[in-house]
């Protein structure tokens, strides 16, 4: 089960920030990390299977103060069922070219006739 852990840490410089930030990312299960707070000063960490407590002993040791805030299960999110209809999908127009290509032009035939005065049969 996903959960959220808020450690508070002891951040001085933006090395410390770093630190923290790269600490709490090497440890297993994470999926996500990020700052929050208004100095920065608290890492959230979002995970599968993370240990909070070894995690804050972890960020102690390196940064030299931490202390486990919040620890709390996230809940996945459930679709919620509309009694609304879906909306209905438009039908794609399709052209065919054979069916509705029509020459633009006309076949004339010409007939020979032979010039008059001749007998053609004798």
């Amino acid at each position: 089960m996903k959960q959220k852990i808020v450690i508070k840490v002891q951040v001085r410089c933006k090395k410390c920030r770093a630190k923290a930030m790269e600490t709490a990312a090497g440890a297993d299960g994470v999926i996500s990390v990020a700052l929050e707070g208004e100095n920065k000063d608290k890492v959230v960490v979002i995970g599968d299977g993370v240990d909070a407590a070894d995690l804050t002993m972890e960020l102690d040791r390196k940064l030299g103060h931490a202390s486990l805030e919040i620890v709390e299960e996230m809940q996945e999110k459930k679709e919620q069922k509309d009694d609304k209809p879906p909306a209905p999908t438009p039908t794609p127009i399709t052209y065919s070219f054979a069916e509705t290509y029509q020459p633009q032009y006309e076949i004339h035939r010409i007939a020979y006739d032979p010039p008059p005065g001749r007998c053609i049969i004798m």
